[in-house]
C-alpha cells in the first residue's frame, strides 16, 4: 500500500488545520506532551542550527557584558536549558529570558530545570517585553501562527533585537513529515505528538515562504541567513 501523499505546495494557516496542543487542555497532558517533545528534540539534536549561529554572532559581536537572549515561545525551556550549558562551556556571560503565553508553560519549565539555574520564565506576550535585548530566538513556534502574525513578529525582532535574531522551525517537505510519522509511532509518543508533528509539517515553511514575509516585515530579504538543517529543518536568521 502506497503511504498517502499530501500536498505540501502550499502552507495551511493554524486555523484551516489545529494543533492538539494549541487547544485546552490539563497541565498533565500538557506537561507529558512536552516531555516527550523533549526527546523529539534530542533525537533530533534540534538545538544545533541555534547554537550553530550563536557562535557566528559571538564572533561577530564580541561582549563586554552578559549577552541577553529572549526565547520566544520556549515551551519546556530546551532550548534555553542548551543555550545555559553552551554558554557556561565558553565562558560566556547571559541572562537568558523565556517568555510564553500559555500559563502551563513556566510551571513546565522549572520542573524539567532540575540544575539550580538563573533563567527567567516569563507568562506573558513578547510583544509587551520592555527590557532590552541582544537576541531573540524562537524554536518550532513560528508554524502556531498565522502569516500576518509571523510578519509582526519579524518585524518585532528586527525593531528589539540589537544583535540579531535567529528562528528555528520546519521545513515543509514530505520525507521528514514521513519519518517523523514512523519515528512517533515506533516510539509510542503522546498522542498529541504523534498527532500534532504531522500537521505541523503541513504549518511549516520554505525558503520563498521567509522571503515573502520578511519582505512584508520591511526586512531586505537578501539580509536573511537562510539554512536548511537535517533532520526537516528551516532555519532562518539575521545579524544586526
Amino acid at each position: 500500500m502506497q503511504p498517502e501523499r499530501i500536498d505540501m505546495t502550499r502552507r495551511v494557516e493554524p486555523h484551516d488545520l489545529p494543533e492538539w496542543m494549541d487547544q485546552p487542555c490539563s497541565y498533565q497532558e500538557f506537561h507529558a506532551c512536552l516531555s516527550d517533545l523533549a526527546q523529539v528534540n534530542r533525537l533530533t539534536l534540534a538545538s544545533r542550527p541555534t547554537l550553530h549561529w550563536l557562535d557566528q554572532l559571538i564572533a561577530a559581536h564580541p561582549q563586554s557584558r552578559p549577552l541577553r537572549i529572549v526565547d520566544v515561545g520556549f515551551g519546556g525551556g530546551d532550548m534555553l536549558r542548551r543555550i545555559a550549558r553552551w554558554a557556561d562551556r565558553r565562558g560566556i556571560a547571559v541572562e537568558l529570558t523565556g517568555i510564553d503565553l500559555n500559563p502551563y508553560a513556566a510551571r513546565a519549565a522549572e520542573q524539567f530545570t532540575s540544575s539550580p539555574s538563573t533563567i527567567q520564565w516569563i507568562t506573558g506576550d513578547a510583544f509587551t517585553y520592555t527590557l532590552p535585548v541582544d537576541v531573540v530566538v524562537s524554536s518550532l513556534f513560528t508554524h502556531h501562527l498565522g502569516e500576518a502574525e509571523i510578519v509582526r513578529f519579524l518585524a518585532w525582532m528586527e525593531a528589539v533585537a540589537r544583535c540579531g535574531w535567529f528562528i528555528s522551525d520546519l521545513v515543509r517537505e514530505q520525507t521528514p513529515l514521513r519519518l517523523f510519522r514512523i519515528l512517533a509511532k515506533a516510539a509510542g509518543w503522546h498522542p498529541f505528538v504523534r498527532h500534532d508533528g504531522p500537521v505541523s509539517f503541513r504549518r511549516a515553511f520554505r525558503e520563498d515562504d521567509w522571503q515573502r514575509m520578511a519582505s512584508a516585515a520591511g526586512i531586505p530579504p537578501a539580509a536573511l541567513s537562510l539554512q536548511r538543517w537535517t533532520p526537516g529543518r528551516l532555519c532562518v536568521g539575521r545579524l544586526q
